[in-house]
């Protein structure tokens, strides 16, 4: 059977151009003292929904979580897989962003969290300094797509002449993680989807290289988890990142044999990756409340 989590509050948000997001909450008990807020950034073709076990490690460690669907994805308004603009996705988390420091108790730290394509968008966010954030946590971020000269061509040629036009993502869900049960309940979820569009694609290809180029100067305390052995996302990418970045504002760990979703692997996996982001996280956040 698959392990069960507390189930998220869910409510929608209106996005600045008024279009519905999906957003989920997972406050930490009244008794547990608090050192922060942490938003979610999902992947692509998947839900905030899927971070039950992330949210529930957090809220023990002091961290209250707020996790949106992307536009497109999930229980969010849109085409699965598209994008009405070409910086939808950064516009809307910086949106998130905003109202969230809006609500928060004064000082409050504010961590972003991203997985994959949702590591992407947080840390494109924090290199072009589109809103402050305290910290950035990136897992298996998707900084180098790993497209092949005949997909490089695609991608610059698409968008220009059907930037709306949605095909199959290619990503093979086996390689997910080394849990069966997991890939089982992502095949058989109907928030996910397989769906990507011409301009979602080269906001991917073309946001990466960016956040890459923008390393030597990182400047917000990061922790970058990748897998060595994903097949989802190009290791090279995180690890071209960790060698450029400054070593005193970003820690970089490879799980060597792990797949695609470090937070879903297998208890050998997962256990050590729980342990790297407790122990990062507070080391840099007392208990505030």
């Amino acid at each position: 059977m698959p392990q069960q989590f507390a189930s998220p509050t869910l409510s929608p948000f209106t996005a600045a151009d008024g279009e519905n997001l999906a957003l989920h909450e997972w406050p930490v008990a009244a008794d547990t003292p608090l050192r922060g807020l942490v938003v979610l950034v999902h992947g692509l073709g998947e839900h905030a929904g899927r971070y039950g076990a992330v949210a529930e490690q957090l809220n023990t460690w002091g961290f209250a979580v707020r996790g949106y669907d992307h536009y497109g994805h999930g229980e969010s308004a849109g085409p699965r897989g598209g994008l009405s603009s070409d910086t939808r996705l950064l516009d809307d988390l910086a949106d998130m962003i905003e109202c969230t420091r809006a609500r928060l108790p004064p000082g409050l730290p504010l961590v972003l969290l991203g997985h994959s394509m949702g590591g992407l968008v947080a840390a494109r966010l924090v290199s072009l300094n589109l809103c402050p954030v305290d910290a950035l946590v990136l897992s298996s971020p998707a900084l180098d797509a790993g497209l092949s000269p005949v997909q490089k061509l695609l991608v610059s040629t698409l968008p220009s002449i059907a930037p709306n036009l949605r095909v199959g993502n290619g990503l093979n869900a086996n390689y997910l993680s080394h849990d069966a049960q997991v890939v089982a309940d992502y095949q058989a979820d109907p928030r996910c989807h397989d769906r990507i569009s011409a301009r979602l694609a080269r906001f991917i290809a073309t946001a990466g290289p960016a956040t890459v180029a923008a390393a030597p100067t990182w400047a917000v305390p990061t922790l970058l988890m990748w897998a060595g052995a994903d097949r989802l996302v190009s290791p090279a990418g995180s690890q071209a990142f960790a060698q450029a970045a400054p070593p005193a504002v970003v820690q970089s760990h490879c799980f060597e044999n792990a797949f695609h979703e470090l937070f879903n692997e297998t208890p050998e996996y997962a256990t050590p990756v729980f342990d790297t982001l407790r122990d990062w996280l507070l080391a840099r956040f007392a208990v505030r409340y």
